[in-house]
């Protein structure tokens, strides 16, 4: 079995003193200001993008995850996900934030600066390539970070082994061009800020059964995976 129960045990303590001392008194981005605490629970975001993009689809997926992550990992978590658009206050109340689509993304020079302002001051953005979405993704991430490029994480990286393991990287859900799955990394100050999966789609993985009528085990691995991720970004 992938990821013993000692490791689940292990991180389920650490994760409740976690919750109690974070969330309980609130996420705060840094000018210090007391984000909004949802009765010390996480809320996992949903990013809402111009540009013509899906960023709307399977909004079951976050639901279902939020399910697994209270189920498996012991993190309270609100089971309504949270819209935001990157120059919503609520942005930064969430520590987590999840983005996909397919196709095109586009932000405005002021989301460009809320964004870097909430990756720099303790945020964590997921983005889940649902096809074509990766062209512009990596475009507009030049704007938030102009000196820096996407770096492929290390199957050895803690985000394929801090509950479930993954000794190959992240799983291959869909099919979509065939390449091997890859998952990216942009780092602030040696924090890793941004986690990009490519030729996966995890997320998919999330959405209910029948939306794309996925065998029972290819939604496992995708909901372990999804349960790393969270589980890392609130951890590091």
């Amino acid at each position: 079995m992938i990821g013993g129960l000692p490791k689940v045990t292990s991180f389920r303590r650490c994760v409740t003193g976690l919750l109690l001392c974070g969330l309980a008194s609130g996420w705060t981005h840094g000018e210090g200001e007391a984000a909004e605490s949802e009765n010390g629970r996480l809320t996992i975001a949903r990013m809402k993008y111009d540009g013509g993009g899906d960023w709307y689809n399977d909004p079951e997926a976050i639901p279902n995850l939020a399910r697994e992550l209270q189920l498996r990992a012991g993190i309270e978590t609100n089971l309504d996900q949270r819209v935001v658009t990157l120059t919503d206050d609520q942005l930064f109340s969430s520590p987590v934030l999840f983005m996909t689509g397919h196709g095109e993304v586009k932000w405005t020079e002021p989301e460009v600066r809320n964004l870097r302002k909430y990756l720099t001051h303790g945020g964590f953005l997921y983005a889940d390539d649902d096809y074509g979405m990766d062209r512009a993704f990596r475009r507009e991430m030049k704007r938030v970070f102009p000196g820096q490029e996407f770096v492929e994480l290390p199957f050895t990286h803690p985000i394929y082994h801090i509950i479930y393991d993954f000794p190959s990287g992240p799983p291959k859900h869909h099919e979509h061009d065939g390449k091997p799955p890859q998952g990216f990394g942009l780092f602030h100050d040696g924090r890793l800020v941004v986690y990009y999966t490519y030729e996966s789609n995890v997320s998919d993985g999330w959405a209910d059964e029948k939306t794309h009528n996925d065998p029972p085990a290819k939604r496992e691995t995708a909901f372990r995976m999804g349960i790393n991720i969270i589980a890392y970004a609130l951890y590091h």
